[in-house]
C-alpha cells in the first residue's frame, strides 16, 4: 500500500492484539507531503497578515517531520514551535487549553515532561483521527500563533473518497460541532486563505466595541449566531490608518447607517465600505465569510 495519500495522509495497517486471527487495524498516517502542505498553508496565512513565525509539524508520535522559519523570526521560535506541536498531538488537545488550565491555578501541570503549555499548538485531525500536530511561535501574538497553526491544520481537514478524488479536485472541509464551539469560545480563523482560496471563514467573537474597519478587497458576509449589537456601515472613518495592505482601521465612523443585529441576522458588507460594531455588552458571536 502506498504511503502517499491525496492529501498527504497515508494508510497503514497495524497488527491487533489477536494477530493469530489475522486481525488488523487501519489507521491514517501523516506523510511528508502532508507535513509540507500544512507548512505551506500556515506560511501563506502568515504572509497574508504580514506576520513572522516558525511552523513545526510532527507526526502522531510527536516526532518532527517539517520545520520552516519565516525570515526575521527569533531563533528560539523553532524550539518553542516544536514543543507546542508535540504537546498538541501527544495530549490530543490545543495547547491553549493547558495554558488556560495553568492560568486558572493548576500550576502542577508544568512539571509534566516534554510539555509546552503555550497557545499556538493544535492537533492535525483527519476523519476524527489525530495524525499529527502543528505548532507556531513568533507571530505577532499568541492568538496569531494559534490562527496560523489552525490554518495549517485545516489544509488536511478533508477526506474525499479515493474512488472520486483527483489531484485537481478542491478538498471538502468539515468541522464537527465541538471544534466549531472551541473556535467560537475565543474567536479565530476556521478556514484560511491558503492554496489559492478566494474566501476565508472566521468564527468571530466580540466582548467589547470594535474599531472602524475598511477592507479594500474583502467583502464580509456576516451571520449572527448569538448576542445583539449595533452595527454601523457607510459614512467616513475618523482617525483612519493603514494597518496592512488594503486594510484600514480608525477610531470611529462619522455618518453612516446604524442597524441592530441579533441572532439569525445576516448582513453583507461590500469591500471598501466602512463598518463598526458598537454597543457590545457580553459575548457577541458571528460567522464572517470573507470573499475576495
Amino acid at each position: 500500500m502506498s504511503a502517499k495519500g491525496f492529501l498527504g495522509v497515508g494508510l497503514a495497517l497495524s497488527l491487533a492484539a489477536g494477530a493469530a486471527q489475522g486481525q488488523v487495524a487501519e489507521r491514517k498516517t501523516l506523510t511528508l507531503d502532508g507535513a509540507r502542505r500544512v507548512i505551506a498553508a500556515a506560511v501563506a496565512e502568515a504572509r497574508r497578515n504580514q506576520a513572522g513565525g516558525v511552523i513545526a509539524v510532527v507526526d502522531e508520535g510527536g516526532n518532527l517531520m517539517a520545520l520552516e522559519r519565516i525570515d526575521g523570526t527569533f531563533a528560539a521560535g523553532a524550539t518553542i514551535s516544536i514543543g507546542k506541536a508535540r504537546t498538541a498531538v501527544l495530549f490530543k488537545r490545543p495547547t491553549k487549553a493547558f495554558e488556560d488550565i495553568i492560568r486558572n491555578g493548576r500550576t502542577a501541570m508544568v512539571a509534566l515532561p516534554d510539555f509546552t503549555p503555550l497557545q499556538g499548538g493544535v492537533p492535525i485531525v483527519v476523519d476524527s483521527q489525530v495524525v499529527g500536530g502543528v505548532g507556531v511561535s513568533g507571530a505577532s501574538s499568541a492568538q496569531q500563533d494559534e490562527e496560523l497553526a489552525i490554518a495549517g491544520a485545516n489544509a488536511l481537514t478533508a477526506s474525499p473518497s479515493a474512488s472520486t478524488a483527483t489531484q485537481s479536485s478542491p478538498a471538502t472541509l468539515y468541522f464537527d460541532k465541538s471544534r466549531v464551539a472551541a473556535s467560537f469560545a475565543k474567536g479565530g480563523v476556521l478556514v484560511g486563505s491558503a492554496e489559492g482560496r478566494n474566501y476565508m471563514v472566521h468564527t468571530s467573537r466580540r466582548d467589547k466595541d470594535g474599531m472602524a474597519e475598511v477592507h479594500a478587497l474583502d467583502t464580509d458576509i456576516i451571520y449572527v449566531t448569538d448576542g445583539a449589537v449595533s452595527f454601523v456601515t457607510g459614512g467616513t472613518v475618523t482617525g483612519g490608518r493603514a494597518i496592512a495592505p488594503d486594510e484600514l482601521r480608525g477610531s470611529g465612523i462619522q455618518g453612516g447607517e446604524t442597524r441592530r443585529l441579533g441572532k439569525g441576522d445576516v448582513i453583507i458588507v461590500p469591500n471598501g465600505t466602512p463598518h463598526q460594531f458598537v454597543g457590545v455588552h457580553g459575548p457577541f458571536t458571528y460567522y464572517t465569510v470573507k470573499v475576495r
